[in-house]
């Protein structure tokens, strides 16, 4: 039993045989290969190798089996052994429906069957499932624990916190008997809250979300005071700068104030980044960029926020908010933007207690049998809008524009017409919103008809346009009268370099006005704002940093 299993589950005795036969000749030496020819059958597998003591690294299961579909089965199996990862095995006429039924047991890959040359459409898949699986263990880690009030911002800036940087926690309401309990252990009264218990049994009492880093294990201080590289911002841009700095043996360190992601790595479902047919979650994007970032000894600091950037001599340094620096031969700014605040009655006062700002995946099972609404047009809006369908009664995305089809991608707009819940209204905006320590009811002003109405709404999710993150730059790099870094050949005006420009030589593509000193992603002037183009950017910055080190 030392060997942890990788299980098979299929109908068709052929098919398992011929996987059983491809994963033995790559992986027998090192996991134990056990197939099941039905979901019943595989389930007294896994009741056995639990009762035993077993691990099992791997399910993979075949969609259309009688009796029990492969979804069923990795639902139930989950119960025995969850931290095993999961694949399931479908036809090209399944695939639908898999989509469909993938929140239910949140599948990590799909294989479509055949999967021949297993060398190409098989172990590749697998060597990741298991990295991902060994990276993890299969034993139940010690959570987090938070106290808190439903409607308390500060308990929602925690709790999004965690979930955002994938930290396993439990949160108990502060009138709970759980939570009560707590509160009495760590002899604290109301208020404490939120009230955060770490793993080693530590109560820490109304904590800053850097106390929070720390507790859960995240890093916050750098390891040195000099990189070949530093990248500011976790976004897709920041990631994928990271993992080509690191892959290609630059000291790199990525500095994140929040959460690695950016507001990618909140996004439900991306389902138009290249390689991912079936769709990814940005969360499951970002833990994937993370943790190949990590291989390649990238280091990422979380909740750091950098306040200045200048130039001395061949270094660039940046300050912290705390008075910290660090310095680096090369800087790439790749912080994105931030939601554009909704600017109407009542609004900022529920910030946190019903509004929102991004999806705020974590209060989606709180949505159950309420009226959400959601104020935008693009991407991010519509994907919120499939994710909150599923746990609320009604679903209504409130537009500004005459349609979606200037902002948003074609098959999301397809998608939000199939769901019978969700309903766009255009030409409409949000001019109030009203409540007594929380959300209740918002006003919302219908231009198309000339008409306002004030409905009750137990939940806002607000994404109107972005700002850049820039003003912490000052003067130090050129930027366009909307606070977007320019870059490259944005930078010559009538063929003329920017002023103090000291190379001879024009600014590289994704280079600023400051040698050595680049911009990725949404953060740059007149990028593409989508994720593909931003991780593009990210490996394109690092080509060009090894340019510019070439050259000093």
């Amino acid at each position: 039993m030392g060997q942890a299993a990788i299980l098979t589950v299929d109908d068709d005795p052929s098919v398992s045989r011929a996987i059983a036969r491809d994963l033995r000749r790559r992986y027998g030496d090192r996991y134990r290969i056990v197939r099941a020819s039905s979901g019943a059958e595989a389930l007294e597998v896994l009741r056995e190798l639990k009762l035993r003591g077993g691990r099992v690294a791997v399910m993979l299961a075949d969609y259309r089996m009688p009796q029990m579909n492969g979804i069923e089965f990795l639902e139930e199996a989950m119960d025995l052994f969850p931290f095993a990862r999961r694949a399931l095995l479908t036809a090209y006429a399944d695939t639908d429906a898999a989509i469909q039924a993938i929140n239910v047991v949140d599948v990590d890959h799909y294989l479509l069957k055949p999967w021949d040359p297993p060398e190409e459409k098989l172990y590749p898949v697998l060597d990741s499932l298991l990295d991902a699986w060994q990276a993890t263990g299969d034993r139940e880690q010690p959570d987090i624990r938070v106290v808190g009030h439903r409607w308390s911002e500060p308990s929602f800036q925690i709790r999004d916190f965690l979930a955002r940087n994938l930290v396993p926690y439990r949160y108990f309401g502060a009138d709970e008997p759980e939570g009560r309990r707590l509160l009495e252990a760590a002899e604290a009264g109301p208020e404490a809250v939120p009230l955060v218990v770490t793993a080693d049994g530590r109560a820490l009492s109304r904590p800053t979300v850097q106390e929070v880093a720390r507790a859960a294990g995240l890093s916050t201080d750098p390891g040195r005071d000099f990189y070949d590289l530093i990248i500011v911002g976790g976004g897709p841009a920041g990631l994928g700068a990271a993992v080509y700095g690191g892959s290609e043996g630059l000291k790199t360190l990525l500095i994140e104030r929040q959460a690695v992601g950016g507001q990618a790595g909140q996004s439900s479902r991306i389902e138009n980044y290249l390689g991912f047919p079936d769709g990814i979650s940005g969360a499951q994007l970002t833990d994937r960029a993370r943790r190949q970032a990590d291989k390649f000894a990238a280091e990422t600091l979380t909740t750091r926020e950098v306040v200045g950037l200048r130039t001395d001599g061949s270094a660039r340094t940046l300050t912290f908010a705390d008075g910290g620096e660090v310095s680096a031969h090369a800087v790439v700014l790749a912080t994105g933007v931030s939601y554009r605040p909704l600017l109407a009655d009542g609004v900022a006062g529920l910030t946190g207690s019903g509004v929102f700002y991004g999806s705020a995946a974590t209060e989606g099972p709180a949505c159950a049998g309420t009226d959400v609404y959601i104020v935008g047009g693009a991407n991010s809006a519509g994907q919120a809008a499939l994710f909150f369908s599923r746990y609320a009664r009604r679903v209504t995305l409130l537009v500004r524009g005459d349609s979606l089809e200037a902002s948003m991608s074609y098959y999301l707009i397809q998608q939000l017409a199939q769901v019978e819940n969700i309903e766009v209204r255009t030409r409409c905006e949000v001019i109030g919103a009203q409540g007594t320590g929380h959300l209740q009811a918002i006003t919302v002003c219908d231009s198309k008809n000339g008409t306002k109405a004030t409905v009750e709404c137990g939940y806002l999710f607000v994404f109107i346009g972005a700002e850049p993150r820039t003003d912490w730059l000052g003067d130090t790099v050129l930027r366009d009268d909307r606070g977007f870094v320019r870059t490259g050949p944005d930078l010559l005006v009538g063929g003329e370099r920017p002023r103090g420009w000291d190379r001879d030589r024009d600014p590289f593509y994704l280079e600023s006005s400051v040698p050595g000193i680049f911009a990725a992603g949404d953060v740059r002037a007149s990028s593409v704002k989508r994720v593909a183009s931003a991780v593009g950017e990210g490996a394109m910055a690092v080509a060009l940093v090894h340019r510019y080190l070439e050259g000093r």
